[in-house]
């Protein structure tokens, strides 16, 4: 299980986080993630990368610049995104193996309950999509009582993010298949602006590659026990994120995907 593969190699990831040297003799000093972070020092936010090195220092440091301290998870990338993590001044943990965006994540999640005594876990993209004025916005509504916040493009009427109308349909019609009776209802799928409460986190377990994760997160974020809200976010859809891969067809898989899991959980009542 991918999960489990990550969470056995994140004693081994934490020696290969990097830092700076510390004294004469050169000996590497392990960044401390738990630094003290004035108003938003309740709050720990991790950044999967795998190579984006063009833009993940700008991301960063917007982060940091903000206040915030940064979990990056470098998924064995193989351009120069470790540099750029480390120059910006987040913490690093480095898989030795790709191990995918969920075992990427899983990983983010253990170092941060590990490494720091955060309330809130932010969930925050590594690509220049999502808007550092939000998550503030996000960690204020999470301070309110929640237990998970999760970002919107939908919640404005159409809302500012630009996206086909197709690619709007696909995803208004996941987060229908996803919904609950009864239990929570969603007005988008997947977007991967989330924060949550320290507890939420510890209970998270992923194990799926690919696209499959964010359907097995989205199941272990909407428990029924859970005090759940949407938050509006403006995702932006630039030149760079959109060369990074097909958007269109991964909102088809998520589409699959959740199709699927609806299908084999109604086929289990």
């Amino acid at each position: 299980m991918q999960g489990t593969v990550a969470r056995r190699q994140f004693g081994d990831a934490a020696e290969l986080a990097s830092g700076p040297m510390d004294g004469e003799h050169g000996t590497p000093r392990v960044p401390e993630p738990n630094q003290p972070a004035g108003e938003w020092g309740d709050t720990v936010v991790v950044v999967r990368v795998f190579n984006e090195a063009p833009v993940v220092g700008g991301v960063i440091a917007e982060l940091v610049g903000a206040g915030l301290s940064v979990i990056a998870v470098d998924d064995a990338s193989t351009d120069n995104s470790a540099d750029e993590i480390d120059k910006a001044g987040a913490f690093r943990v480095s898989h030795p193996i790709n191990l995918g965006a969920g075992g990427a994540l899983q990983t983010g999640f253990e170092a941060a309950l590990m490494l720091t005594d955060a309330q809130y876990i932010a969930c925050f993209d590594a690509d220049g999509q999502h808007q550092v004025h939000d998550l503030l916005g996000m960690i204020a509504k999470i301070r309110e009582g929640y237990d998970v916040v999760m970002g919107s493009r939908f919640l404005e009427d159409e809302g500012p993010t630009q996206m086909s109308p197709l690619r709007r349909v696909i995803l208004r019609t996941a987060a229908k298949l996803l919904n609950r009776r009864g239990g929570t209802t969603l007005t988008d799928a997947h977007n991967g602006l989330r924060i949550v409460a320290r507890h939420v986190a510890a209970d998270v377990r992923l194990s799926y590659a690919g696209m499959a994760y964010a359907s097995q997160l989205e199941r272990h974020l909407t428990r029924p026990d859970y005090r759940i809200v949407e938050f509006p976010v403006h995702i932006l859809y630039t030149d760079y994120s959109r060369s990074k891969g097909q958007p269109l067809l991964n909102s088809v898989n998520i589409l699959a995907e959740v199709a699927a899991h609806r299908v084999t959980h109604w086929s289990r009542k």
